[in-house]
């Protein structure tokens, strides 16, 4: 393998990516499942949480990178559940509208800890959580604009 270096596993930044992926998802998993919410789940409700008003499924799949086929049977369940509504805009009947119940804001009470459970027992700064978010906007704004620098 010394002809390939660049091939050895401990050079490769996809494999420590993945599998924080991973780790954060199982996570946001054990912390999510007291209140019945899948990880999808709770990335939607906070998009919509800090939008202004309903979304279309493209903004929500935009916010959180998500494609409708993906996206649409997960708001399907999320509609059954009570969590949201989704109806077709009156301006435009293909876009169809995202908004959070009542029951669906009612959840932001309890998933407030979410966010310092899932750093407890992590040894970052914020400093250092601020940088890593930025440099992980930025890795994925350039694989997703297709860039090669």
């Amino acid at each position: 393998m010394d002809d390939y270096p660049q091939l050895a596993l401990d050079e490769q930044i996809c494999l420590p990516l993945y599998a924080t992926s991973r780790a954060l998802t199982r996570r946001y998993g054990e912390l999510l499942a007291g209140v019945g919410l899948t990880y999808p789940q709770y990335l939607c409700l906070l998009a919509l949480w800090d939008a202004d008003g309903p979304l279309t499924v493209g903004e929500l799949g935009g916010r959180v990178h998500l494609d409708s086929g993906t996206l649409t049977p997960l708001l399907k369940r999320m509609e059954q559940a009570g969590l949201v509504t989704r109806t077709r805009d009156r301006a435009d009947e293909r876009r169809v509208l995202v908004a959070p119940t009542e029951r669906g804001l009612a959840l932001r009470a309890d998933v407030a800890g979410v966010p310092a459970g899932l750093v407890e027992g992590i040894d970052l700064s914020e400093d250092e959580a601020r940088t890593l978010r930025r440099l992980l906007d930025r890795l994925l704004g350039e694989l997703e604009a297709g860039a090669p620098k």
